[in-house]
C-alpha cells in the first residue's frame, strides 16, 4: 500500500495523517499510565481529539490535574484513577487490561522498563503464547511506504524463537495498517549465510520457518544487508533474485541497538517521524518517546486502534 505523503515534508506535526484518517472509530478505551507531564498528557489528549482512544488517566490525581492546568487541557468527562506513584499506576493499568476493562495501554511519564516490568510480571495476566516485541512505524519523505522496524525497543538480544514472534508481530501490524501482504527483510551485514555471523543463520532459519508456515502473512527473505532490502539497483547489481529485496516493508534487525540506531538515524537525518507499538501481550501497548510530537503520539494510538480493529475482523 502506498501512502499519501503529499503534505508531509519531514515535519512531525504533519506526519501520519493518512494513518490517523484511515482508522475506524469510535476510539478504543485506553489506560494511560502516569500522564503527569505536559507531553504525555497532551499526547493522550491528541489521541482522544482524533477519535482514536478514550483515555483512562491513571496516576497521582493532583499531578495529573496540575499537568492539565499547565497545558491548558480541560479534563472534564475524562475518567481518572488516583494512585500514589508510577509503579502503582502501572500495576492498576495492567490489572484493568487483564480484566478486559481497557483495550490498550499507553505509556505516560514513566520508564519503558517500569511499564513493561508490570506487563510481563508473572500472574499479571497479559502474557500470551507470543513474545512481546516493539515495532517502529516510520514515515519519511525519502520512502513511499510506511517502513516498519523491529525490534528496536524491547528485546535486547533476541534468540531465534523470539525473532519468530518479532517477525510475526510486525507482519500482523503491517497488515492491520493496509500493507497486505507485507515484504519482510531479515537484516544482517551480508546476504550470504556465514557461520561466523549468527544473525545470518537466524535469518536463514526464519525464512525456512516462513516456508513451513510457522510465520504467516507475507514473504520473508534474508539475510539481507540494508541496501539490498531497500534498493532494487543494489539487488540487481549483485544478481540477487528475491521477492523482498529492493521493496521491503518490514526490516527485522538482529539486536535492539541496531533497531534503535536505525530508527533514530531515519528520524534525525532523513526527516522521518516515528510511531511505536508493542504487540504480543493481551492488549497492544502504546510506547512513546519523550521527544515525540503530539502528532506522533496520536499516530501510535492509531496503530493500536488499527491493530485491534484488524484482529477483531480477522476472527
Amino acid at each position: 500500500m502506498l501512502k499519501d505523503v503529499s503534505d508531509y515534508k519531514g515535519d512531525p506535526e504533519n506526519a501520519f495523517s493518512a494513518l490517523i484518517a484511515k482508522v475506524g472509530r469510535p476510539g478504543i478505551r485506553t489506560a494511560v499510565v502516569h500522564p503527569v507531564d505536559l507531553l504525555s498528557l497532551s499526547g493522550a489528549m491528541a489521541g482522544r481529539e482524533a477519535g482514536l482512544i478514550e483515555p483512562v488517566l491513571i496516576g497521582p490525581a493532583a499531578r495529573i490535574t496540575q499537568a492539565a492546568k499547565t497545558a491548558g487541557i480541560d479534563l472534564s468527562g475524562i475518567e481518572t484513577i488516583n494512585t500514589p506513584h508510577s509503579h502503582a499506576a502501572a500495576a492498576e493499568a495492567v490489572s484493568l487490561a487483564a480484566a478486559g476493562n481497557v483495550s490498550a495501554l499507553m505509556k505516560g511519564a514513566l520508564s519503558t522498563s517500569e511499564l513493561m516490568g508490570a506487563c510481563v510480571a508473572a500472574g499479571a495476566g497479559l502474557r500470551t503464547e507470543r513474545r512481546m516485541s516493539h515495532i517502529f512505524v516510520m514515515e519519511t519523505p525519502a520512502w513511499p511506504t510506511w517502513l516498519l522496524i523491529s525490534d528496536g525497543g524491547l528485546n535486547i538480544a533476541p534468540d531465534l524463537m523470539t525473532k519468530r514472534w518479532i517477525v510475526q508481530n510486525a507482519i500482523d501490524l503491517a497488515r492491520a495498517i493496509g500493507i497486505d501482504p507485507p515484504r519482510t527483510a531479515i537484516l544482517s551485514a551480508t546476504e550470504v549465510v556465514d557461520p561466523h555471523m549468527p544473525s545470518t543463520i537466524d535469518a536463514a532459519a526464519l525464512c525456512k520457518m516462513a516456508d513451513r508456515g510457522q510465520i504467516r502473512g507475507g514473504p520473508v527473505d534474508g539475510p539481507l544487508a540494508f541496501d539490498l532490502a531497500i534498493s532494487k539497483a543494489s539487488a540487481e547489481a549483485k544478481g540477487l533474485v528475491s521477492p523482498v529485496a529492493g521493496a521491503a516493508d518490514i526490516l527485522i534487525v538482529p539486536t535492539i541497538e541496531a533497531g534503535n540506531m536505525l530508527a533514530k538515524q531515519l528520524d534525525y537525518l532523513a526527516g522521518a517521524a516515528a510511531a511505536g507499538l508493542v504487540l504480543g501481550a493481551k492488549v497492544p501497548i502504546i510506547l512513546t518517546s519523550r521527544s515525540d510530537s503530539a502528532q506522533e503520539r496520536a499516530a501510535s494510538c492509531a496503530l493500536a486502534a488499527a491493530y485491534l480493529h484488524w484482529s477483531e475482523a480477522a476472527k
